[in-house]
């Protein structure tokens, strides 16, 4: 999808070389994909593309980079931050257990 750069990234994480660029790339790849699906929608389709959206994906991305382990110890694990998750909550199309609403009204 691209809807962040691997630049903005490492400047995000404050990461400097390149030993971890393919995995940062595919933590932005899950991010921007995980993204998506909470919210029901096509990143790629948002035109233009929101800042609050972007720095949801980034915040992810680094969530994911950080926190690599299955589990941890004294803290609690979440599957996204919570400001990932109030982000993306604005946008979402959705919520389980919403029923349709009829084209018609």
């Amino acid at each position: 999808m691209n809807i962040t750069t691997l630049p903005l990234a490492k400047a995000h994480m404050n990461i400097d070389g390149t030993a971890d660029d393919e995995l940062i790339e595919l933590y932005l790849d899950a991010a921007e994909s995980w993204l998506g699906a909470y919210i029901g929608k096509d990143l790629a389709t948002i035109e233009p593309f929101p800042a609050d959206l972007k720095l949801a994906v980034l915040k992810l991305a680094a969530f994911h980079y950080e926190a690599r382990e299955a589990v941890a110890f004294g803290v609690a694990m979440n599957v996204a931050p919570y400001s990932v998750i109030s982000i993306a909550d604005s946008y979402r199309e959705r919520w389980f257990g919403e029923d349709e609403v009829p084209a018609d009204g």
